[in-house]
Parts: structure tokens; sequence; C-alpha cells
């Protein structure tokens, strides 16, 4: 009996001690996975810098040759972009072991990504693809009919997709299935909805995807190069190699590049000019007021000095300001919310896709914040409202048959012939 009790205090003491030692264990915070110290403090930050700036000139690179070629090509691009942000994102909560005793569930995951995929493409460019196969009177009607029942096609495929999910629950995994299943909601939401504001600037025209692309570009190369370099005043707790040396600093080089690259970009027109079809051709137009330059005359000590009397500026320029202003301030949260999330996950990147900058997902945080107010800001300061002629004619190929825009054409014809004889 002796035996037992003493039996039983020794177990109870170990346990105590071992309940004592876990709650002075200190849990590694994820700060030291992002790095705790500042760039300027940084032993390896040569090393790191001349990785970094490898891939950047590769991704640059790429980017540039992607945009020369044209809308589709930036479209496809974007798709690719998609399906790489998934993948990492559908990895972040996967665990190996439930995966083994539920075959096919990951391809559920892509189910839902392609079926999210043709609802949002087939309604973004659905448009496009009818003024593309127009002349062709199969492939319009084919394709009208194709777009008309779109939506309810998609709906069953996702019905489908429910089905599946319903069917595959197991006893004693429910709780992970139902994690997976909210997960890749959450995921499609985040993706697709700042993809389709992507493309739609897109085929606003170029210039409405590269401009604000490009000044989030910008603002992340030279917040790095000035906290490289300068950084001494930490900015967030969230990413503890941002200060307020090279949030400040980017900042400054980002409102300038805007003016200047809104002047550079603005007198291309197959940037400019907006994408009505599927086609790979440059385009021509009429670029509009906001692209044509306005000139001002200079004072004179300032032609005294230098030998410009007078300058010209795109009034886009102005709109540019406001974009630079937005990538500057706001648009990094985008990339702080990323900090925030991979703490909670106890992860340094999404992924390591890119050398010296982690994942897809890594670079595309900002982004997404910028391509929803690019889109917004064009469509509530640019564009102009009411009803036009392309509007109508867009509403008349999408909606009536070919014999119905017949039957239009002829009614239409006999107005116009009583209202000149009248």
């Amino acid at each position: 009996m002796e035996k037992e009790n003493n039996i039983a205090f020794s177990s109870a003491a170990t346990t105590r001690v071992r309940q004592r030692r876990r709650s002075n264990e200190v849990i590694p915070e994820p700060i030291k996975a992002n790095g705790g110290t500042l760039l300027v403090d940084d032993r390896n930050k040569y090393k790191s810098m001349w990785i970094r700036t490898y891939s950047t000139v590769w991704m640059i690179g790429g980017f540039a040759l992607t945009v020369y070629m044209g809308h589709l090509y930036i479209t496809a691009m974007v798709v690719v972009i998609q399906i790489f942000m998934a993948r990492e994102l559908f990895n972040l909560l996967r665990k190996a072991h439930e995966d083994k005793h539920l075959p096919g569930f990951r391809l559920l995951n892509w189910h839902f990504f392609f079926t999210a995929m043709l609802f949002v493409y087939g309604r973004l460019l659905s448009q496009p693809l009818i003024n593309s196969v127009t002349p062709d009177k199969f492939l319009y009607q084919f394709f009208s009919s194709l777009i008309k029942y779109q939506m309810a096609i998609c709906y069953f495929l996702y019905i489908a997709g429910f089905m599946w999910f319903i069917l595959t629950l197991k006893k004693n995994m429910y709780k992970y299935q139902f994690r997976q299943y909210a997960w890749t909601h959450m995921i499609l939401i985040v993706v697709f909805t700042q993809s389709s504001f992507t493309v739609a600037n897109i085929f606003e025209g170029i210039f409405w995807f590269l401009l604000p692309a490009s000044l989030i570009v910008i603002n992340d190369i030279f917040a790095y190069i000035v906290g490289f370099f300068f950084g001494k005043t930490p900015l967030i707790k969230l990413s503890p190699k941002k200060t307020w040396e090279g949030f400040i600093g980017a900042s400054v080089t980002t409102m300038i590049s805007a003016f200047l690259l809104a002047n550079i970009l603005g007198r291309f027109q197959w940037l400019t000019c907006p994408r009505k079809d599927l086609s790979t051709g440059w385009l021509q137009c009429d670029p509009g007021p906001l692209f044509k330059p306005e000139y001002y005359t200079l004072p004179g000590w300032i032609h005294q000095l230098f030998p410009w009397k007078e300058i010209s500026i795109l009034p886009v320029q102005w709109h540019a300001l406001c974009l630079g202003l937005f990538a500057s301030i706001i648009a990094p949260f985008g990339g702080f919310f990323a900090s925030g999330f991979k703490r909670a996950f106890k992860i340094k990147d999404f992924g390591d896709s890119i050398p010296g900058h982690g994942g897809i997902t890594d670079r595309m945080d900002c982004q997404m914040v910028m391509a929803v107010f690019a889109y917004i800001y064009h469509q509530s300061f640019i564009v102009r409202q009411g009803i036009s002629v392309e509007m109508i004619l867009d509403q008349i190929l999408t909606n009536l048959t070919f014999e119905e825009q017949q039957t239009l054409l002829l009614k239409l014809g006999q107005i116009l012939q009583e209202r000149l004889g009248a």
C-alpha cells in the first residue's frame, strides 16, 4: 500500500514538473522565422540582396515581355499566377496523415477552383468572345448559347462538387474535411475577387493594369533598398524588417514615379486603347482627352536655368498621383495582413517558388489590394457614365439571337424611314 502511494506521489510530482516545464517553455515567435533583425543590422543582408535582385530582374523581364505580347498573354499570366497562389494556399492547411485516408479529396479543391474560374472568366470574357466570333454564323450561335447557359452550367458543376464532398465525409475526419471545405471557399473568394478586377483592368486598356502593378513593384523595391541602407526605426510589429525610413522613402519615390511613368505609358496607343475582342494585334484608337497632352508655360526664372520654356502634361498624370498615393500608403497594408497571416500559421513564406522572395502569394499581397482600387477608381472617376452606342450594341449582340437582330434591324430601318419621310 505504501509502495503504491509512493508511486502515485512520484507520478503526480512528475506530472507537475512536466506541466511546470511546459509553462516555462517559450514558444518560438514567428518573428524569428520571419527575421527579427532590421535589414541594416543583418549580417547576411548582401547575400540575400543579390539573390533577391537576381530573381527580381528575371521577374521584371518576364513581366515586360508578357505585357509587350498583349492583352491575351497578360490574362494568361494572371491565370497562371492564380493557379500557383491557389496551390500554395491549399497546401497551407494540408495534413499528409489525413489526406492518406481521403483519396481524391485534393481533386475536390481543384474542382471548385476551376468551376469558379469558368464562372468568373466566362462572365468577364463573354463580350470579347462574342465580338471575336461574330463574322462566323455557326460559332456565333454556338458561343451565344453557351454564354446564355454559362451560369447554369457553373451552378450544376458546383452542386456536383458539393455532393461529392458530402459523399466523401468519413467518421473521425469530419472536422478536418469541413475545415478544408471552408478554407477552399475562402481561397476562391480572395483569389478570384482580385483577379476579376485585374482582368477587367487589362481589357479597359493595358495602361490601367500596367501602371498600378508597376507602382506596387516600385514601392516594394525602394522600400527594400531604403530600408536596407538607412532603416533604423521599426514600422510595424507584424513585419519586423519594415522601417519608417523605407516606408517614407518608397512613398516619395512611388509618387514621383507615378507622375513620370503615366506620361511615358500614356503616349502609346496600344497601351491606352481598350480591347473589345480576343484578337492579339496591336490597337489604334482615339486616345481621348485623358491622353492628349496639355502644354504649360514655365516661369521666366526656370527657363533661364534650364532650356525648357514649356512642358507637356497628360491629364491622366493627375489621376496617376492618386494611384501612387494609394500604392504608397494603403496597398502596403495588404503586405502587413499577409505578414500577420503568416505569423498566425508560424511560417516564413507562403512558398519557395521565387528565390529570395518566397512564394507567388508573397509577391501578390499588395497587388490584390491595388488591382481592386484601380478598377473602382477607373469606373468611378475615369469612365464616362451613361448609355453609349457601344453599350447598346454589346447588349444586342449578347442577348439577341441572329434572327432577332435581323428583325430589330428591319424595324429600326422602318422607324428611321418614317421619321425621314415626316
